[in-house]
């Protein structure tokens, strides 16, 4: 008798151990349930409750021969396992149901990283993440990457309601001084985002007109632009100007600056801001609209190698 006992056994454990196979389960690292995940539900010796579900997008799912359905969301696998057996007991469809509870496909922790990076990417979090195995993913910075990178997290703040935090992450410090406490951990939900760093165009007399990105995070002004851009041509103008977009209101100033009394430091030196357009006429005294240097600045932006190419 024993014998059949041990064999009929180890056929009901086969076909239990097929079942849950045949659902193709994942097995992916334990953590908290949310909408949309795919988990895979199995049930001892109940092959009909044995299945893929996914959960709906208000955290809840629902099984056969269930009346009520049965919250998922924000439970570990374990749990979740806790509350559907309790179900099932309840409604007196098993005596002691035995259920397991594997995530197949997490759906609900996405991390996006886009900006200044080589392969913007969103991917879901199925596992520990860290900040920088998400730039890994994105392949890393690009050369445009600004100093600083955004993370911004959806929280719930002391009154229930949700809240965005942004945090700002020096690159310097979370990669050149490898600061771990910068390398933050993900847990997914989270949005990445790497500004380009600000750039200033210069055109003009000047022997080398090209867009120049703004020098670290120290103040870049009107003498350091021109060392950049080889100095000043023949005839140039003793006055240049600065076209400056404010970024609140979106109007357009013009500032004139006496550029002879600054080189001869007669003038304080004038600071730039990002996407600001330094302008040097030549002594002709011409002067170029500012449509005109917006497009030209464009065009520097769009090339590959980003330097304008200035012909009078």
């Amino acid at each position: 008798m024993l014998p059949i006992l041990f064999l009929l056994l180890c056929g009901a454990l086969s076909a239990q151990v097929r079942s849950t196979s045949e659902l193709g389960a994942a097995n992916l690292p334990a953590q908290k349930i949310g909408p949309n995940d795919l988990i895979a539900i199995s049930v001892y010796d109940a092959p009909e409750l044995t299945r893929t579900i996914r959960v709906g997008a208000d955290g809840f799912i629902r099984l056969p021969m269930l009346k009520r359905r049965v919250r998922a969301d924000g439970l570990l696998p374990a749990e979740l396992e806790a509350a559907v057996a309790e179900a099932l007991h309840a409604e007196q469809l098993l005596v002691e149901p035995v259920v397991t509870v594997t995530i197949a496909e997490y759906h609900s922790r996405p991390i996006s990283v886009a900006g200044a990076v080589r392969n913007p990417v969103t991917f879901q979090a199925a596992g520990p993440v860290s900040l920088l195995d998400a730039l890994t993913r994105a392949g890393g910075l690009g050369a445009d990457a600004g100093p600083e990178i955004l993370v911004s997290r959806t929280q719930r703040g002391e009154d229930g309601k949700p809240a965005t935090l942004v945090q700002r992450i020096p690159v310097r410090g979370l990669i050149d001084a490898a600061d771990p406490e910068l390398n933050l951990k993900l847990a997914g939900g989270e949005e990445i985002r790497v500004p380009e760093v600000g750039k200033i165009f210069v055109v003009g007399s000047v022997k080398k007109p090209g867009v120049y990105p703004v020098q670290g995070e120290s103040e870049t002004t009107v003498l350091q632009m021109l060392a950049l851009a080889e100095g000043l041509v023949p005839f140039a103008a003793k006055r240049a100007y600065i076209y400056r977009r404010e970024a609140a209101t979106g109007s357009k100033h013009e500032i004139a600056i006496e550029l002879k009394q600054i080189m001869e430091r007669k003038a304080p030196d004038i600071p730039l801001d990002a996407n600001d357009i330094l302008y040097i006429p030549d002594n002709s005294g011409r002067r170029i609209a500012v449509g005109t240097l917006e497009k030209i600045a464009g065009f520097g932006t769009a090339t590959a190698s980003g330097i304008l190419i200035w012909r009078r």
